[in-house]
């Protein structure tokens, strides 16, 4: 896989590609309630994540790869390696309550940063999961961010790890 920084050029098709194939993925889990764009092959879980759109404050919703982690699930900002994070990321700024659907069964959660130690330890969990993440993460100068969905208010009020 290509390991070059995204064009500006690329990131507009690539995003433009992102959208329609994240849609038609909601679509059909929705419909099949995940049976159907649940998993990537080889066995990756997706979850849908709906956020409250920053701008226009109707309800966003995206597939993501998850890592279970107890009764919390991380998730990754990657947007394949470009530089700007994904619109969810943003409005998760703008508004850490969040609701997901893995299969049929949906829970409200919140969404924090992991801390640098939190991510240090997960991300080759990730990696060893997804591998694309290593090569997303060698595209961009940002860092990618790793998301902690969890059921109820983060333990901690540290700025750092806020979303906003």
């Amino acid at each position: 896989m290509r390991t070059a920084p995204w064009t500006q050029l690329q990131e507009r098709i690539g995003s433009r590609l992102i959208r329609i194939i994240s849609a038609t993925n909601v679509w059909v889990y929705r419909l099949t309630g995940g049976r159907l764009g649940g998993r990537l092959p080889g066995g990756v879980p997706v979850l849908l994540l709906t956020t409250i759109g920053r701008q226009s404050g109707k309800r966003r919703t995206s597939p993501l790869l998850y890592l279970k982690l107890g009764e919390d699930v991380a998730v990754v900002a990657s947007k394949a390696g470009m530089p700007r994070h994904p619109a969810w990321y943003l409005n998760l700024e703008v508004n850490p309550q969040v609701e997901i659907q893995i299969g049929r069964h949906r829970r409200k959660m919140v969404a924090r940063c992991a801390t640098k130690e939190e991510r240090s330890t997960l991300w080759p969990e990730l990696v060893s999961m997804y591998g694309d993440y290593e090569v997303y993460q060698a595209r961009t100068r940002r860092e990618i961010p790793v998301v902690i969905l969890s059921a109820g208010l983060p333990s901690y009020r540290d700025p750092e790890h806020s979303l906003h």
